[in-house]
């Protein structure tokens, strides 16, 4: 589902009221706890964390016009989404994810390269993605992108 909206506010204000608790205490919890040097804004029609040009002047491949995306965070029709940009560039990482994730939930994880969906909005594991966004540093994102990615 894609939201027109400017500010996390506006994007938050637009979702479901059973959506509207998860996204603000996920959003809140990214803000916390994101590696220093990243932004929060919206990109993608989405809530996004994001390395900015003022740090990575070359921003996006695809598109050199907005920054470098790190996270993004979207309430799709069924699930909402936690993007992570680290957990696919880096396969420690993203094995780490799947080894420690049913410790912290009791349904099945359902993931992508990069997309976690949380269909149960009452089972998100918010220590275990709190414990994630210390797990990579916007220098170390940058030098996976530069290297495995950017290509």
């Amino acid at each position: 589902m894609t939201y027109k909206a400017e500010t996390s506010e506006e994007y938050i204000a637009q979702l479901p009221e059973d959506r509207k608790e998860p996204i603000t205490k996920l959003d809140e919890l990214i803000k916390k706890n994101m590696p220093k040097g990243l932004e929060a804004g919206i990109g993608y029609g989405m809530l996004a964390y994001y390395v900015p040009k003022s740090i990575y002047p070359d921003g996006y491949h695809c598109k050199p016009f907005p920054p470098l995306p790190f996270i993004n965070l979207a309430s799709q029709k069924n699930f909402i989404a936690l993007y992570h940009s680290g957990l696919y560039a880096k396969k420690e990482l993203y094995d780490w994810f799947v080894n420690e994730y049913p410790k912290h939930c009791k349904y099945k994880l359902d993931m992508g390269k990069s997309c976690i969906r949380f269909k149960k909005m009452d089972d998100i594991p918010y220590a275990l993605i709190e414990e994630l966004l210390g797990k990579m540093s916007v220098e170390e994102w940058i030098e996976i992108y530069e290297n495995s990615i950017k290509k």
